[in-house]
């Protein structure tokens, strides 16, 4: 868990993917966190709802990794998921790739180098590795993305929709 400091990102990188998550039909909420422990700084997932701290959010590709959890979720399901996911469901660890694919995805899908989401402070110190990977045309979880009917192995990066049912 990361408790982060007040830190603004401007607007113009953090509207469009706000924008992208409503749009593809995720709940988005604006509020304070501070005080909050949150599993990445500015964002915390609460009951399905993915909570935005503009002013404790480091780095905006974040909120793309955190809805591709929450959109790789059976809709029956999301309303469960909050705070640390894994935390208190270790299933949801072989998710973890297909959240790869699908954030990769997503920033194509909105014109965003892959830096901004596999940004070098995450990632496990892989995020030069996972850029290189999806670049290439590796196909690291796109498996289970075709099992939940997201996309196809020769439509990948292209997803046919972007929330499981």
């Amino acid at each position: 868990m990361i408790s982060s400091s007040a830190h603004t990102v401007p607007a113009a990188q953090i509207d469009p993917l706000l924008t992208f998550v409503r749009a593809i039909g995720l709940q988005v909420r604006e509020a304070s966190l501070l005080g909050q422990e949150t599993f990445l700084p500015g964002l915390l997932i609460d009951k399905g709802t993915l909570v935005v701290d503009r002013e404790r959010l480091l780095y905006p590709g974040d909120i793309l990794h955190e809805a591709g959890h929450i959109a790789l979720t059976p809709a029956a399901e999301r309303h469960l998921l909050s705070a640390n996911i894994t935390e208190n469901n270790p299933e949801k660890e072989g998710e973890e790739l297909g959240v790869l694919a699908w954030t990769y995805a997503a920033a194509l899908a909105l014109a965003l180098p892959a830096e901004v989401v596999f940004h070098p402070q995450g990632y496990k110190n892989q995020s030069e590795w996972l850029i290189e990977h999806f670049r290439t045309g590796g196909t690291m979880g796109l498996p289970l993305l075709v099992w939940m009917g997201l996309t196809t192995n020769a439509e990948f990066p292209r997803m046919a929709r972007w929330l499981r049912e």
